[in-house]
């Protein structure tokens, strides 16, 4: 049986999908003018369970941008690319497109200083079969550490970058070519605190390029560690996808992983909501090492 927590003042369903990280919500339909109750409860459904999935959502870019804007600002489509002409907000996640493959455990745009809070991700187009994406909730892991290494990983930074393992591992040739143009770099720790919840999340993915004191080497073996901690299934959620599904998730206590065992079209739309400078358990924040993406943040024009 489902375990279905109802609200009676907004009528929202939520119902955890899986042990320890996500959860679908129903009686909500992100076209329409929700009530500000309604979006309360859709925010700390996601800081709760970490990613929040509701099922057919017919929504186009005004609307989604409109539902995106109730979560915050909302970011450019992309820090380095924008957003195609005309929908500034938005990124297009197209297999038959010049998109990436992201079947690589990752958080989004952590190389920069101020990583979008939240993303919030329509699906269009969508494979009979494949194509499933996994979370893990990041917050968790930290707190299931063994304590000597999350002794460690608290006093951590790293430095992260679009120049990665991720880019090797999803771009090909003069895509590739073309996002490295710009070289964008920041140092986060590697613990970073929730600015709403308070809680301690590892801050890792395939962006992180070297631990800041550590020979590369012992930096690739300490970022492999925190990883397998992060990802054990225990940690994770699966989604299969349908179209017209909308998922919510916290970019800031999450990783996520899109699987690649498709052929069929795939494409979805996606927003981003702002975040703040990452912030460590010593309260030191992360930094721009290279490149100003500030104007993303705030919806403007990316600087070059």
């Amino acid at each position: 049986m489902t375990e279905t927590l109802t609200r009676e003042h907004t009528g929202v369903e939520i119902a955890r999908v899986s042990g320890n990280i996500g959860a679908e919500i129903r009686g909500v339909n992100a076209a329409e003018d929700l009530p500000e109750a309604v979006v309360a409860e859709l925010r700390q459904a996601l800081l709760t369970h970490k990613v929040i999935f509701l099922r057919d959502q017919e929504l186009d870019y005004d609307q989604l941008v409109t539902f995106g804007r109730r979560l915050g600002t909302l970011t450019l489509g992309h820090p380095i690319y924008g957003g195609p002409e005309g929908y500034p907000h938005l990124r297009e996640m197209d297999s038959m497109g010049e998109g990436t493959r992201a079947n690589y455990w990752h958080a989004d745009f952590t190389y920069m200083e101020n990583p979008p809070a939240f993303a919030i991700l329509h699906n269009v187009v969508c494979p009979e079969v494949g194509g499933d994406t996994m979370w893990a909730d990041t917050a968790l892991a930290y707190r299931n550490l063994p304590e000597g290494l999350r002794t460690l990983a608290d006093g951590l930074r790293v430095v992260h970058s679009n120049d990665s393992d991720f880019t090797d591992a999803t771009y090909d040739g003069d895509v590739k070519d073309s996002y490295l143009k710009n070289v964008f770099s920041a140092e986060h720790p590697a613990v970073r605190v929730h600015p709403e919840t308070g809680e301690k999340a590892l801050m890792l993915g395939g962006f992180a390029r070297r631990v800041v004191g550590y020979s590369p080497q012992a930096g690739r073996d300490v970022l492999r560690a925190l990883t397998e901690y992060a990802t054990v299934p225990e940690h994770t959620v699966r989604w299969r996808w349908r179209k017209g599904d909308l998922v919510i998730w916290d970019n800031q206590a999450t990783l996520h992983y899109a699987i690649k065992d498709y052929t069929e079209h795939r494409r979805g739309e996606r927003v981003t909501v702002a975040g703040p400078v990452t912030v460590g358990a010593d309260g030191r924040p992360g930094y721009a090492i290279r490149g100003n993406t500030h104007e993303f943040g705030a919806g403007g024009t990316p600087t070059m």
